[in-house]
């Protein structure tokens, strides 16, 4: 018998690949970046030891300034608050990248794996700014908002970190059980631009 689970991303029903196909044209593109390993991790910023095991583990130094991020081809890194970061891996490597934290890092720290809660939705295009400024009050100018900052805001009357990628591309990690909020809400809010679903 099998032990592979079927695992189904939050916005599965949408058919985002059928969508994909029929929508080519539009001001706000629109991708799901699905399955993959969101670890939360919880530690002292101060200590030697914390900071050298993350990036033993996953070859990247920690962010310690408020509201940015760091990447490599492996991982990224978002800084959440002065003792929470939230890791970006790819699907299916959760365990074996918390494994890896686990013996790297001595002392206090958590780590959980909470990638079955949490997807990433991918908003890029000319118009995405304007859809952006729709859904909530943050200022999105540039220089308020360079490439690879995080920031945890209201939208739209729920929650999200947003995290800058490009001039005009952001990423939005929304929990499990917003995901058809924001998607409903992401396709009416773009509807004046037209939203192309990308793969």
């Amino acid at each position: 018998m099998s032990n592979i689970v079927n695992v189904q991303s939050p916005l599965y029903h949408a058919d985002f690949e059928s969508l994909a196909s029929v929508t080519n044209e539009g001001g706000v593109s629109l991708r799901e970046a699905k399955l993959l390993g969101h670890l939360n991790l919880r530690g002292n910023s101060d200590s030697p030891e914390f900071k050298n095991g993350v990036e033993k583990a996953l070859g990247l130094t920690l962010p310690l300034t408020p509201c940015t991020s760091v990447e490599n081809d492996d991982a990224t890194i978002m800084w959440l608050s002065p003792d929470e970061w939230l890791i970006i891996i790819e699907g299916r490597k959760e365990e074996a990248i918390e494994a890896a934290l686990r013996e790297s890092i001595t002392g206090h720290f958590a780590v959980s794996d909470i990638s079955g809660g949490q997807t990433i939705l991918e908003l890029s295009g000319p118009d995405c700014i304007k859809v952006l400024k729709k859904s909530t009050g943050y200022d999105f100018h540039l220089k308020q908002f360079p490439v690879g900052k995080v920031i945890g805001t209201a939208f739209a009357k729920s929650s999200t970190h947003i995290r800058r990628t490009g001039d005009y591309s952001f990423q939005l990690i929304v929990r499990r059980s917003f995901a058809d909020y924001f998607w409903l809400w992401l396709q009416q809010s773009s509807k004046e631009y037209g939203l192309r679903v990308t793969l």
